[in-house]
């Protein structure tokens, strides 16, 4: 029993493993800041997990965390995702 329960923890902690080292970080720049509508205008590379050339385009702030770390101007990494059909900011380095 204890072996099994091992494997599984083991088993358990490469998937977590290989699922954060899934997330592809893209570099951008911010240009605008809108916290009236959660938005932010971003200078971005491509966006590879998303199959979107490099652009400048309009994401959503994914939580309020999120918007209060941005400045414009400011250089960053970060994921962006469809979440609910909008483009949306979900994390940063």
């Amino acid at each position: 029993m204890k072996m099994i329960s091992t494997l599984l923890a083991a088993t358990l902690s490469i998937g977590l493993a290989s699922a954060a080292l899934a997330t592809e970080f893209t570099k951008g720049t911010v240009k605008k800041i809108d916290s009236g509508t959660n938005k932010i205008t971003i200078i971005h590379e491509p966006l590879v997990n998303l199959d979107m050339p490099a652009m400048t385009m309009v994401f959503r702030a994914g939580s309020d965390d999120i918007l209060a770390r941005l400045k414009e101007g400011q250089e960053i990494e970060f994921v962006a995702e469809r979440v609910k059909g909008k483009l949306t900011v979900v994390e940063l380095k």
